[in-house]
């Protein structure tokens, strides 16, 4: 099993590969291409984020700046909207579905690395999937990490570091992020 395939599996992996280093450097020069594009020509940068993302929606707009680490392992559903400064480190799946928004300065994180220093020191990596369901909105300055799904319906308030799973019909706020409210 190559570097590649291990990061996908979820199992440790080195991403000083070749092949995920050439990979990063390809997305991220595309990311830089997409943040110079006009807000004027918005068929452009749908038509670009259909080359960069493994699934996109027909409606969908990333508001400039935007960062991912492979855009392979992103999928968008219908009717998506990112507000400024979307950071997507997708070394698994970052998986989004229908009507999903997101405010400004948001994070999804499925990079982690190992807590023994040695292992660190050596370089090693993991990824775990994050999953967000539909109809889902986050507010502005969110983290989301490794291996966190979110249901349907939720709303993240602004702020939110979301640690672990969050159910369907709530609003959930803080560090970590709990639910509050349900809806």
């Amino acid at each position: 099993m190559n570097e590649k395939e291990k990061m996908i599996a979820g199992l440790n992996y080195n991403p000083s590969d070749a092949e995920l280093m050439y990979d990063r450097t390809h997305i991220k020069t595309m990311c830089q291409k997409y943040n110079q594009i006009s807000p004027k020509e918005y068929e452009t940068r749908k038509n670009t984020l259909k080359k960069m993302l493994g699934k996109v929606g027909e409606h969908i707009l990333i508001e400039p700046n935007f960062f991912c680490d492979y855009g392979y392992n992103i999928e968008v559903g219908e009717h998506f909207y990112a507000n400024h400064n979307l950071v997507i480190l997708d070394c698994a799946k970052v998986k989004f579905g229908d009507n999903v928004m997101i405010g400004p300065n948001c994070g999804f994180y499925t990079a982690g690395h190992p807590i023994d220093p040695a292992d660190r020191k050596a370089g090693i990596e993991f990824a775990k999937p994050i999953t967000v369901g539909n109809n889902v909105w986050f507010g502005g300055n969110i983290c989301v990490m490794p291996g966190v799904t979110i249901g349907d319906n939720t709303v993240i308030g602004a702020g939110s570091v979301v640690t672990k799973d969050i159910t369907a019909n709530v609003v959930a706020v803080g560090n970590p992020c709990k639910p509050v409210k349900n809806l």
